[in-house]
């Protein structure tokens, strides 16, 4: 089935959702790279990511993408966890930051190049991956990782390494289950539709619903990463086939 082609409105309603978005992402960051230095990570992160609360709140006025979420309860309360999710917007990157937190998100390292955006973006201990060094990635990941939950700090990794369009399922790696077991803290599945209103790169959005899943957490206590991992898998693919995105 081919895609059906964005209306004129959802290029203007686009135009003015980025209207909003670059102009105040250009003042924020700069206040946060300039108030940071005085404030310890906590504050520093409650700080910063105030403005992903108004992406959030002006998808929703200009485009009309608004957001239900299902199994809040499920994110412990307290301790430090690895939440993994799967990855086809930007959407989630936004959305995860108002969710989880604090957190400490794996990503690739040239998004902290990006001007403003990504600088107020490597305040917030990220590990920045260079995937290039697929040797030295994983390595990385369990070190800063486990330092990372050691301070009670929960991590976010998309397994599938990048966006997954909709209709693909994408291979999904094992760095979550090992980083949990490393650490000895739960994995807790996050599953979303938001590639469906907000494709990868995509100008344009859909109005609808992005719906959220979170499911229970998955333990490690006495198990093998491939054991912990196969649970992810099967929690993430079930979930995604119910969604429609596969």
């Amino acid at each position: 089935m081919s895609e059906k082609k964005p209306s004129v409105l959802q290029y203007i309603r686009a135009f003015f959702y980025y209207l909003g978005f670059y102009p105040l992402t250009i003042i924020h960051s700069s206040l946060s790279l300039i108030v940071s230095p005085v404030l310890n990570f906590q504050q520093r992160f409650k700080f910063i990511t105030l403005i992903n609360y108004f992406y959030i709140f002006w998808l929703r006025i200009c485009c009309g993408v608004d957001v239900k979420i299902t199994g809040r309860e499920h994110l412990p309360k307290d301790g430090a966890y690895v939440a993994v999710a799967n990855h086809s917007s930007e959407w989630e990157t936004l959305f995860l930051q108002t969710f989880v937190r604090p957190q400490c998100a794996v990503l690739k390292k040239e998004l902290l190049s990006i001007p403003f955006f990504g600088w107020a973006l490597g305040l917030l201990k990220p590990i920045a991956i260079d995937r290039k060094q697929r040797r030295g990635a994983l390595k990385q990941l369990l070190t800063e990782g486990k330092s990372r939950l050691e301070e009670g700090i929960p991590v976010v990794i998309f397994p599938q390494g990048t966006r997954v369009p909709v209709g693909k399922m994408g291979k999904f790696n094992k760095g979550g289950a090992m980083l949990a077991l490393s650490a000895g803290v739960p994995v807790v599945p996050i599953i979303h539709n938001a590639g469906i209103y907000w494709p990868g790169k995509s100008f344009t959005k859909t109005p609808g619903v992005v719906q959220v899943h979170v499911g229970e957490s998955i333990p490690v206590e006495g198990r093998t990463v491939d054991e912990v991992h196969a649970d992810v898998v099967e929690w993430l693919e079930k979930h995604m086939k119910e969604l429609g995105l596969v």
